[in-house]
């Protein structure tokens, strides 16, 4: 067994235990783990009750009610300003009202100690609670946080772009915001396709929560999976995209980091090319558009083909 040293750091650990083990654990197993003996371990369960901790018991096991659990974060004033982004991050990106962000930002802003970056966060939250409201996708998505802590398969029925609204049990793997949109994305194991797939939780109109669990392939990791992606979407088939950016923006371009992919060449006569290597182009030439003139691509050459056919229609359509 492996001593914990120290009751502070081994209810600590204790806690960190229990809320990461959904189901649940025996005395015995807790014992062994933090290694006490049992007797130890229900003095200790007492303890983090007392201290707030919303400890269940059932079936002989101890466990954590995720629902109600609050977490303690201690934040120098750097962190804090790291967090302060973050918040205006979330503040862009949510485009309706949602609730537990709004919550979350809340309790951030009563929790910090700096005035000035606390009232930010308050009107942040103030922001997302005046946008409308849709319960259905509130719901929606309080399912889905559960269904992928817990790993649980969940029902919804899903609309896809152009199409009719289909029914399928779902395996959530991760879930993600894109960079491109106020959207959220969920990458399950689609029962359907038989394979991981891409839903955008604002197309799924219905969700229920089913008692079926499923494991997370050790294989998989969602870093590894979107590490191709322009934004949320990945593809088998990964293609050079080569682009040539005028001098009028080359300064912009280069002052981000577009993709881990990217490598930049500065071009005679002040312009610059970028060449990146994606899954797919379906986003990327939504980007590239954003450009206007100011960008011309080079590689693949039936990218190349879709940005003339954007640029004719748009002609076509302000005559």
């Amino acid at each position: 067994m492996e001593r914990v040293q120290g009751k502070a750091a081994r209810l600590r650990r204790l806690e960190h235990k229990l809320y990461n083990t959904p189901g649940g654990l025996r005395a015995v197993e807790l014992a062994s783990y933090c290694g006490v003996d049992r007797r130890t371990i229900y003095r200790d369960i007492e303890a983090l009750a007392e201290m707030g901790v919303p400890v269940w018991e059932g079936n002989g096991r101890f466990g954590i009610d995720r629902e109600t659990y609050l977490s303690t974060v201690r934040l120098n004033l750097n962190e804090t300003v790291a967090l302060y982004f973050a918040a205006r991050l979330i503040a862009h990106h949510s485009d309706e009202h949602n609730p537990f962000v709004a919550a979350t930002l809340d309790k951030l802003a009563a929790a910090l100690p700096d005035g000035m970056i606390a009232e930010h966060l308050a009107r942040s939250a103030a922001e997302i609670r005046a946008r409308p409201l849709r319960k259905a996708y509130v719901r929606v998505l309080e399912l889905l946080t559960r269904a992928w802590a817990d790993r649980r398969r969940i029902r919804i029925s899903y609309r896809a772009t152009g199409a009719a609204p289909s029914e399928r049990v779902i395996e959530p793997y991760f879930l993600e915001v894109s960079r491109s949109e106020p959207a959220a994305y969920v990458l399950a194991y689609d029962s359907l396709r038989q394979a991981i797939r891409t839903f955008k939780i604002e197309r799924i109109s219905e969700a229920e929560l089913l008692d079926e669990r499923y494991e997370l392939p050790e294989d998989f990791d969602p870093y590894r999976y979107l590490a191709s992606a322009w934004g949320i979407m990945s593809e088998a088939n990964e293609v050079d995209v080569v682009l040539r950016f005028s001098p009028e923006v080359t300064e912009r371009v280069k002052e981000s980091v577009w993709h881990r992919s990217q490598q930049l060449r500065d071009l005679e006569g002040g312009g610059c090319e970028v060449r990146v290597r994606v899954g797919g182009t379906r986003e990327i030439r939504q980007w590239i558009l954003g450009w206007g003139s100011d960008v011309e691509v080079l590689e693949p050459l039936e990218l190349r083909a879709e940005i003339v056919e954007q640029a004719r229609r748009m002609l076509e359509l302000y005559g």
